[in-house]
């Protein structure tokens, strides 16, 4: 079962437990069945010449390593692959992938072009990794959006996943290193205490991003981005529909000055989303026009002057409650997720 309204404290506690029981199966399976993931080239920033990240970064570590052992010889890139057993790997567009960045020089004279010697650029590249796998915060930050990342393009559909998958991914490295427990823990607490993604109490443990989550992965930014953008103060300004076109309680807008420290966004989108799909949900008459009451209930306080929190917890729960009744249709399941975002965001 999903837990919302986690406190802070929880939410570092589960996922300290969970790292801290899984990251030692996680290194044995890694040992056993290393990951088969095409290596790639991402187009985000980088503080890294060429932008190479994930398994390019390290097999740039890599020739660095073998060129201390054979110093202005030329090394052959089929061994990188076959030493991570990345059998669907082409050596050849390994090496063309850093010589397109001039990191490295291809020996072209004879047989398969996959023989290549470190370029100057690729060594102040490799200077460059080594520094850059001091910067702590810069490791969190890219394991928080490549995690966040992750999830979206595994279950998009809010399905509930094992994090611990995303080890077996290149975006489960930084600067050519892979990411540690402690890295793992900390993105997977602040994903979810700024409401990115959820907990669901599983054996073994698993997540799933949050309708929140998935609107930071499609807006192309970094989770900072997203979680540092400028919120609403004490004045909150939403329009949001019905299904005819006006909102309940018929009004156009609404502005609000309160001291409550109550965004009141998500309790209006959730009413005015209620009065769109009511008609919709399977109910009886009766019970649609309860819901359809709770809704206008939820909307005119979440409208009004200043917003009561208790009030607005009250109408939120008893309009998830009745939407769990009608939970067989996706519009009532995106209701209740609706309801609990909106639940998980009053103040305490």
């Amino acid at each position: 079962m999903a837990r919302s309204g986690i406190n802070k404290r929880e939410i570092d506690k589960w996922a300290k437990n969970f790292v801290r029981e899984t990251n030692k199966s996680l290194e044995r399976a890694q040992r056993r069945n290393p990951p088969r993931v095409s290596a790639q080239i991402e187009a985000t920033s980088s503080a890294v010449p060429g932008e190479v990240t994930g398994y390019l970064a390290r097999l740039l570590l890599w020739l660095d390593d073998r060129e201390k052992q054979n110093p202005g010889g030329y090394i052959d890139v089929a061994a990188f692959p076959e030493e991570l057993q990345l059998e669907d790997e082409d050596p050849a567009i390994l090496a063309l992938q850093l010589d397109q960045h001039d990191l490295v020089q291809i020996l072209r004279d004879w047989g398969p072009q996959t023989h290549v010697r470190l370029a100057d650029a690729g060594r102040v590249a490799v200077r460059e990794l080594k520094n850059l796998q001091k910067d702590r915060a810069a490791r969190i930050r890219h394991t928080m959006d490549a995690l966040l990342q992750w999830l979206f393009d595994a279950a998009s559909d809010q399905t509930p996943v094992n994090p611990a998958l995303f080890l077996a991914t290149p975006g489960s490295y930084f600067a050519g290193t892979e990411i540690s427990g402690t890295d793992l823990h900390q993105a997977l607490a602040y994903l979810a205490e700024h409401n990115l993604i959820e907990h669901i109490d599983t054996d073994p443990a698993t997540v799933a991003i949050t309708p929140q989550g998935t609107r930071c992965a499609l807006a192309g930014g970094s989770v900072q981005d997203h979680v540092n953008q400028p919120r609403p103060g004490t004045t909150y300004n939403t329009y949001v529909p019905n299904a005819k076109g006006v909102i309940i309680g018929e009004q156009q807008n609404f502005t609000q000055n309160n001291t409550d420290g109550v965004d009141p966004t998500l309790f209006v989108q959730l009413a005015g989303y209620v009065g769109q799909v009511s008609p919709i949900l399977g109910l009886s008459d009766e019970d649609r026009v309860e819901l359809e009451r709770v809704a206008q209930d939820l909307h005119d306080e979440a409208t009004s002057g200043n917003p009561e929190p208790g009030r607005l917890r009250q109408f939120a729960t008893q309009l998830k409650d009745k939407l769990m009744a009608a939970a067989t249709t996706m519009a009532a399941t995106q209701g209740i997720q609706m309801a609990e975002q909106a639940l998980a965001a009053v103040v305490q």
